[in-house]
């Protein structure tokens, strides 16, 4: 039995092209999918080779409640959308103490989508925002 202890909450923190742009409470999509070809060799009827090719990275999407943070996201996706050019950055996975839990190094940074919050007198909800980013690659550092 492993002697770790699993965090109940996490945070992540995300920086891009050395813009620190807050925590988030959600962090979804953090995934890759390699395309994979089946090749059946001549003569040989017990199996076909499974040969793999390109690989599709998924959109990471980061979920949190509007805080002063919202101001910086605004501020990168304004800096980002004069040029879009893709940079590296970095998510860290934090317990509730803001201690590292883990880190992944994002390659390729851009954004896709920018949800802002709905703001509803009748609800007693967070207003939420959601940043949707598409990249290159991952890998845990």
């Amino acid at each position: 039995m492993s002697d770790n202890i699993f965090a109940s909450s996490v945070f992540f923190r995300l920086t891009i092209g050395g813009n620190d742009l807050g925590a988030f409470n959600t962090c979804s999509g953090m995934g890759a999918e390699v395309e994979i070809e089946s090749y059946a060799e001549g003569g040989n009827n017990g199996f076909s080779w499974q040969l793999p090719g390109r690989v599709t990275w998924s959109n990471i999407t980061l979920t949190r409640p509007v805080t002063a943070d919202t101001a910086k996201i605004g501020r990168w996706l304004d800096e980002t959308l004069r040029r879009v050019e893709p940079k590296d950055g970095e998510i860290v996975a934090l317990k509730p103490d803001l201690s590292r839990i883990i880190s992944w190094q994002v390659f390729g940074i851009v954004p896709v989508r920018w949800q802002g919050p709905s703001f509803d007198p009748s609800s007693s909800q967070a207003a939420l925002e959601t940043l949707e980013i598409a990249h290159e690659g991952l890998r845990p550092s």
